[in-house]
């Protein structure tokens, strides 16, 4: 099949594309070259007028996993009905199902989406809850770190070789497609009324500092040749002051890859009359110095969200804040721990002001938006669905100055974001959120509009308008059109299509001698068997779930 796409204003900076207007052919899923003036288009969509650019793609959202099922037991109230009744198909029409998540981000343009924490022993559940996404690609982040096996072959001082066939076993058994390490050695500690873990902390009864199970854990991703960056939740989250453990975190890389998640929760200082800060300019400066670095923000956006994090230290410090006052901590087997707290993020809070300005601090003051990403830690920081309000926050200049009225005052003085007159374009949001998000995950099909690329593109209509100027947000909420593999699955807004998608997954080679220590360990202390711990390509019957990096 061969479509054309006509005459639309094109953002590709991956082939330094900056609204030049011009024609995109798909043929069989696949974007192509210009087939000739004879060519016989099966379909052609004028896209006069309209902003092209390629499907989005967000490198950290918890979309499946214990947590997410967790939030939704503790919160019946977040998830109503609210989807009009067009399916038959189970739990189509609840709030934050799997289909909804699917319809939601399609609608935005998204076409591949992260889930940043998957607990290897719950691998199976993560990726059966994500095959039941439509339409979206998916890809999953294993969590390394604090898990015991890791931890008691550190303690008897095992080679790096070792530890790097541990790994690659890690993510072969899960199907993952990179690392995730969450507050190194953390929940360990708690478990020994440890309530605050730094860098440099010792766990108890394994004799490994934290900053050595990240470097472990990083030297093993760089030279298993892992294209994604071993992912980093640093240390003191949420903590005053906890700019400094960011900072050293970057240098603790020693000059490797690697990435830094939603480092809005590490860039608060400790000045001010409350002891609590903007530091924005501070961790900025480190990152422009450590070009090795990537990071994403996640933005705080005001009103109800639920907090989930395989981060029990930060979880727990927190639970007294919790709105409504109901939350869930949590251990599983001898992998983590963690925690669910909701909470809402309100205009008249001194705290919640700040957290807000310093996201969009960041992404303002930014050298580097190819290192930079566009998250709200869904749901952490807001739910995915507020990415429309976000792009017009950073896009909109007097809208930013308008939303800052209603704020507390306080906050916004210790901070630079008044005087920011700085407003993000086209080819910023589509760096942050195809071209450059997509070179981060080593998905090089992807992200861009080049030959060769799979035809995952969204077209937005900038007509809608907000006064004199364009509405972003409405015209990132809902897409002109949408393709997924060169398939329509949404015109004006509106799903018309659902296929299936597909996990993206890395599996290095491994000494296969690991896996005898492995089950050692797992007929000592699991009560899983470990025969019941990996994930199958049979696990999903007949249907090609997985595309292999």
């Amino acid at each position: 099949m061969l479509i054309k796409l006509h005459n639309g204003a094109i953002y590709d900076p991956a082939q330094n594309l900056h609204g030049e207007i011009g024609d995109l052919f798909i043929r069989d899923g696949i974007i192509v070259a210009d087939p000739g003036p004879n060519a016989g288009f099966d379909a052609i969509y004028d896209a006069t007028g309209q902003i092209v650019m390629a499907g989005a793609i967000d490198i950290h959202s918890h979309i499946a996993g214990g947590n997410v099922n967790t939030a939704r037991l503790l919160l019946p109230e977040q998830h109503r009905n609210r989807m009009a009744r067009r399916l038959n198909h189970p739990f189509s029409t609840a709030k934050w199902s799997s289909t909804d998540i699917g319809y939601r981000y399609a609608r935005m343009g998204y076409t591949c989406v992260v889930e940043p924490a998957m607990l290897p022993v719950g691998a199976l559940d993560v990726h059966l809850q994500m095959a039941d996404i439509p339409i979206i690609d998916t890809a999953a982040l294993a969590i390394l770190g604090n898990d015991d096996l890791l931890l008691r072959l550190m303690r008897a001082k095992a080679g790096q070789n070792q530890i790097n066939d541990y790994v690659a076993w890690t993510l072969n058994a899960t199907r993952a497609l990179g690392l995730k390490v969450i507050n190194a050695g953390g929940a360990n500690a708690f478990k020994s009324n440890v309530r605050q873990f730094d860098l440099d902390d010792i766990v108890p009864d394994y004799g490994v500092s934290s900053r050595q199970i990240l470097q472990t854990l990083q030297r093993a991703a760089c030279e298993l040749g892992v294209p994604h960056p071993v992912h980093v939740h640093c240390n003191n989250l949420g903590t005053p002051g906890n700019v400094e453990t960011a900072v050293a975190t970057m240098e603790a890389a020693q000059g490797l890859p690697m990435h830094l998640a939603h480092v809005q929760f590490y860039t608060y200082g400790a000045e001010g009359a409350k002891g609590f800060s903007s530091a924005a300019a501070r961790l900025l400066e480190a990152f422009n110095r450590h070009p090795n670095i990537t990071m994403d923000v996640g933005q705080v956006l005001f009103g109800q969200t639920v907090t989930i994090s395989g981060d029990v230290i930060a979880q727990y410090s927190r639970h007294a804040d919790a709105s409504p006052s109901k939350y869930v901590m949590w251990d599983a087997e001898t992998e983590g721990s963690g925690g669910v707290v909701p909470y809402r993020y309100r205009e008249a809070s001194f705290v919640n002001t700040l957290q807000w300005a310093i996201g969009l601090e960041l992404f303002l003051l930014a050298e580097a938006p190819e290192r930079l990403f566009f998250t709200t830690d869904h749901p952490n920081g807001a739910p995915f669905t507020a990415y429309p309000e976000l792009i017009r926050l950073l896009m909109d200049a007097d809208y930013r100055q308008e939303c800052m009225v209603g704020l507390n005052q306080e906050a916004l003085a210790l901070t630079l974001l008044p005087g920011l007159k700085r407003e993000l374009n086209f080819s910023d949001i589509a760096t942050m959120t195809r071209s450059a998000a997509a070179k981060l995950l080593g998905l090089n099909d992807r992200g861009h509009l080049a030959p060769g690329a799979i035809a995952d593109i969204a077209v937005y209509d900038p007509g809608r308008r907000a006064g004199a100027r364009p509405d972003y947000r409405a015209m990132f909420a809902d897409a002109a059109l949408v393709f997924k593999n060169g398939r329509v699955v949404v015109e004006n807004g509106v799903v018309v299509d659902r296929p299936d998608g597909q996990a993206q997954t890395f599996t290095p080679d491994y000494d296969a001698g690991i896996a005898r220590t492995v089950k050692q360990h797992f007929d000592r202390f699991y009560s899983l068997k470990l025969n019941q711990y990996a994930v199958n390509d049979g696990d999903f019957g007949e249907r090609p779930r997985f595309h292999y990096l």
